[in-house]
């Protein structure tokens, strides 16, 4: 099999659909975010999950970015910096809930019951330091790059529009979600995230099998020209 730009992006196209299946699968089976819940094995499988999902997500914005680079501008490029960083932070805070979080339950449960209480709209009762922040700047990443990088791809007319302004929705969704709904409804503020994901996923890989194709077209006819020329 070579490896090709093509292949690549199709790869990338792939990568944004499961993070948007996994996305919205995984709101369904998440734990409860208290302390009781890091020893068991579902809080483990959830958060793991998380972790592809941050990490397959990062790949897919990538492709995505990447196939209408040029069209998008300055625009796109800040959307990509600022959903692309939400996901890098995701990745690591996800890693931490899923495999170190767990280990120092037991032996300090104060900082459990605070690091588990960031998104489950908890107080801390000890003091997290810069931790304490990242609800609100992952937040600003999330909502801001999402809506950013909707708009762009709206006005790029590269891949589908519908999904781009199916990101925007999304994005528009999550604070009043958050300011209306209880936590454990808020988090179904995740599906129109996870349907764009999958629906950009799904555009970026027809539009290069379609690219894909042509090329194969185009220089199985240019071979055909020279043939007959001879």
């Amino acid at each position: 099999m070579s490896i090709t730009t093509t292949t690549l992006t199709r790869a990338a196209g792939i990568a944004a659909a499961l993070s948007g299946l996994i996305y919205i699968g995984i709101q369904f089976i998440h734990p409860a975010d208290q302390v009781a819940s890091l020893t068991t094995q579902n809080w483990v499988t959830v958060h793991s999950l998380s972790l592809g999902m941050a990490v397959l997500g990062l790949i897919g914005l990538t492709g995505i970015y990447l196939r209408q680079v040029r069209q998008v501008g300055l625009l796109g490029l800040i959307a990509y910096a600022m959903f692309g960083l939400f996901f890098i932070l995701q990745s690591a805070f996800v890693f931490a809930e899923a495999f170190i979080a767990p280990l120092v339950a037991a032996d300090a449960p104060k900082f459990a019951v605070s690091f588990v209480g960031l998104f489950g709209r908890s107080a801390a009762v000890t003091d997290l330091g810069p931790l304490a922040a990242l609800p609100l700047v992952g937040g600003l990443l999330y909502i801001g790059g999402a809506l950013l990088f909707g708009i762009a791809i709206v006005r790029a007319r590269v891949l589908s529009r519908g999904a781009g302004i199916l990101l925007i929705v999304a994005a528009a969704v999550t604070p009043v979600a958050g300011a209306l709904l209880p936590h454990t409804l808020e988090r179904m503020a995740a599906i129109p995230m996870g349907l764009a994901l999958i629906w950009l996923g799904y555009s970026l890989w027809s539009d290069q099998r379609t690219v894909g194709a042509q090329t194969l077209s185009d220089g199985h006819g240019s071979r055909l020209d020279r043939t007959t020329a001879v």
